[in-house]
């Protein structure tokens, strides 16, 4: 019975972060001007999800960042009107929240990632039964008490530092932002990612491929705020965007699961399951890829400007 009513009391937090969510973050005709509200509904969210009892599950962890991500973006957005020391601090309360949970969430997402590979290629994984740090990566972790009051510290710690920031965040004065100034920043946004994508496209290394990945989603988190200037045009962007980052993510997570095996190319210790390890994951990497470019051509091709892809003079 307080199981069941732990259970139950989890799912209201979950109901309540929700709803908090669609209250205060931006809607279809929202404007610069409403960027603060959206950066404490932002903050109220995640401390709703981390409320959930006795600890979040993955998916509010999974949620908790991404809120944190677009907060940070958000900041980033209104530096041109802040002081430099109150940006520095606003921001990087943000990024060290998300780096708490971040071993937290990333840990779930590579057992899933290699779950579906194994899904899809039982014999292999059958062949692969010896090795020990496939299997590892394979098993659930087992949660002890230490493992769980461990936890248990970590969100009390984000939940501390996600109320002082939100404790701050009523004395920025933000509540009529400069737009021609958050233009500015958008437009630096988006040059950013382009230099990113341009070092990629010309080198696919995992490392630059995550940093495009991380500048092209801070440059989604801000469009955000200027739907309104050309509604249909940056719900596209916004949708290329999405799918593009999601397959950076993919092509990420199996980046990942080919450094913690640490297979090497030519390391003469290869067996054959391992050499077809890697080509099962190069090949979806490759998938994942050729889904990335024709959207990322698209909106950071070499002599694009932020002005040519919303459609707009500003």
């Amino acid at each position: 019975a307080e199981a069941d009513k732990r259970w139950k009391t989890s799912n209201i937090y979950v109901t309540l972060a929700s709803v908090n969510l669609l209250i205060m973050a931006p809607k279809d005709s929202a404007e610069a001007k409403d960027i603060k509200c959206s950066m404490a509904g932002y903050i109220a969210c995640s401390m709703d999800l981390l409320a959930m009892q006795p600890v979040p599950d993955d998916t509010a962890i999974h949620d908790v960042r991404v809120l944190m991500k677009k907060h940070r973006a958000a900041v980033k957005l209104v530096k041109p009107m802040l002081d430099e020391a109150v940006y520095r601090r606003e921001y990087l309360a943000g990024r060290e929240t998300g780096r708490l949970l971040a071993l937290w969430r990333e840990t779930a997402v590579l057992r899933k990632t290699v779950k579906a590979l194994k899904k899809d290629n039982p014999e292999l994984f059958i062949r692969l039964g010896g090795n020990e740090k496939i299997q590892e990566l394979l098993r659930k972790p087992y949660s002890t008490w230490e493992q769980a009051g461990d936890r248990a510290k970590s969100v009390h710690e984000v939940a501390s530092r996600l109320k002082k920031t939100q404790y701050r965040l009523r004395f920025l004065g933000l509540n009529e932002p400069d737009m021609r100034l958050m233009l500015g920043e958008l437009g630096r946004s988006h040059a950013t990612a382009s230099a990113a994508y341009l070092a990629c496209r010309n080198k696919p290394a995992a490392r630059l491929l995550h940093e495009f990945r991380k500048k092209s989603k801070t440059f989604m988190y801000q469009l955000i705020f200027f739907r309104h200037l050309a509604p249909q045009t940056v719900r596209q962007l916004e949708k290329r965007l999405g799918v593009m980052t999601q397959n950076l993510g993919k092509y990420n997570d199996l980046a990942q699961i080919m450094l913690l095996t640490g297979y090497r190319y030519g390391d003469p210790e290869n067996s054959d399951m391992d050499n077809e390890l890697a080509i099962v994951i190069r090949d979806r990497q490759d998938r994942y890829l050729e889904k990335v470019w024709p959207y990322a051509y698209r909106i950071f091709a070499p002599g694009k400007k932020l002005q040519d892809i919303l459609g707009i003079s500003f």
